[in-house]
């Protein structure tokens, strides 16, 4: 019997993989140390929904490299068919695709990854890993098939994580429009009554604003 293993969670480190796309063998995520990787699969080349999402990531691919954010496609059909498909798209819609295409043939990077839906036969989910520099992955969604995704929330997310990560802060919904703080960023709560005192010295002094201890905030750059 096959060796079912499970799938990574957040925080897991990626999977080491050697894989075929449309740009030659990529080793992942080696081959992108010190790099984001926003991985995303879809049910299958040639049809109308993958076909507007790929349109909408490459319209934005300069956007997640401006992220230092490698974009990768994954999807359980052929490399000639994924080639193919990139040429269609190419001649017929104007939109050149830049990134690669996985072409996962015998779904086995797709399995180890959760991408298979039980009830779609063999055709891979709208799924999206985001991996950071470190090879460790930082957010995971997926979507029916039915569902074309938002790619601005997408690229959204990572440009919130890389504030995150170097500012040591979280940021509230809806970031950068939140309804209540704006773009301001969420400092982490104080964890003793020394660090809220001096909390409500910072408050005072108008370094930083607080709906209560537990919930402060500040612009990013202060």
């Amino acid at each position: 019997m096959e060796e079912q293993k499970g799938m990574p969670l957040l925080g897991d480190p990626f999977p080491e993989m050697e894989v075929k796309t449309t740009h030659g063998m990529i080793k992942l995520p080696g081959d992108l140390k010190g790099k984001w990787m926003v991985l995303f699969s879809h049910p299958g080349d040639f049809t109308p929904v993958c076909t507007t999402e790929f349109m909408a990531f490459e319209r934005l691919r300069d956007q997640f490299e401006a992220l230092d954010a490698t974009l990768i496609g994954l999807s359980v059909d052929q490399v000639f068919s994924h080639l193919k498909w990139v040429e269609w798209i190419r001649d017929e819609q104007g939109v050149d695709i830049q990134f690669p295409v996985i072409a996962d043939e015998m779904g086995m990077v797709s399995k180890q990854l959760g991408m298979i839906h039980p009830g779609k036969g063999t055709n891979t989910v709208r799924s999206v890993f985001i991996v950071d520099p470190k090879g460790t992955i930082r957010l995971i969604l997926y979507y029916p098939q039915e569902i074309g995704r938002n790619m601005s929330e997408i690229l959204r997310a990572l440009k919130a994580m890389r504030v995150a990560d170097e500012h040591g802060v979280a940021v509230p919904a809806n970031w950068p429009d939140n309804e209540d703080i704006g773009d301001n960023v969420i400092i982490p709560p104080a964890s003793s009554e020394a660090e809220i005192k001096e909390r409500m010295k910072d408050v005072e002094a108008g370094k930083i604003e607080c709906l209560d201890w537990w919930l402060c905030h500040r612009p990013l750059d202060s």
